[in-house]
């Protein structure tokens, strides 16, 4: 079964979260409380998160406003485009394979998404990194916003070591390693801390900027 709370409850973290800490106790008090935001799982949200990768917001959203527009997203829809109908959409040469490749695997049953729901986070997260163009981002961010998992944490994310560095006071962006650390008092809560860092980011670090912090959402 999931490992944690059963759900994102956001209000509760938050309790919970400006008790084990100070610092982000201050950081409530400028933003608002962030609300949850969920994507339906299954191949669609998979898909998505792949165009998200390593591209601007405004990109990833017209390819994937390109790829709706051909129909519904599914594995054997994929598969009928093939690799050339991806490209004209916008895929680069390496989404192009991820896409494929997932595309193939689900069509096929090896794997699964429906499955994950029942999974632990750690066995959840081995099965979506075992999944071609998938890194640690990649399955964070779909055990967060797919499954409502409450306690994953994206290390990796800029925004979120910027926004801890200024949280915290630090002299320099906190690498992965460090901002694990640092998140560790926020345990079984720390999806509900990434959301609220996210906020703060947006709100203080960026001023109020209108764009979307996160790609996929």
């Amino acid at each position: 079964m999931p490992d944690g709370p059963a759900d994102l409850d956001i209000a509760g973290g938050l309790s919970y979260i400006r008790r084990a800490d100070p610092d982000m106790a201050r950081a409530m008090e400028r933003v608002e409380a962030p609300e949850q935001r969920r994507r339906a799982p299954g191949f669609p949200a998979l898909v998505n998160i792949i165009i998200s990768q390593q591209v601007s917001l405004q990109s990833a959203a017209a390819i994937w406003q390109r790829l709706g527009d051909t129909g519904p997203v599914t594995a054997e829809a994929v598969l009928r485009l093939g690799p050339e109908r991806l490209r004209e959409i916008g895929f680069s040469r390496p989404k192009i394979r991820y896409t494929l490749s997932l595309a193939e695997n689900v069509a096929s049953g090896a794997f699964q998404p429906v499955l994950l729901t029942a999974m632990g986070d750690d066995d959840a997260m081995s099965a979506l990194t075992k999944l071609l163009g998938f890194g640690r981002w990649s399955g964070e961010i779909y055990l967060m916003f797919c499954l409502g998992r409450a306690d994953i944490w994206p290390a990796g994310d800029i925004a979120l070591q910027e926004a801890a560095r200024v949280v915290k006071g630090l002299p320099q962006r906190p690498n992965p390693a460090e901002l694990d650390r640092i998140a560790a008092p926020w345990r079984p809560w720390r999806s509900v801390a990434a959301h609220l860092l996210w906020r703060y980011y947006r709100d203080v670090v960026k001023g109020g900027s209108t764009d979307k912090i996160v790609g996929f959402q």
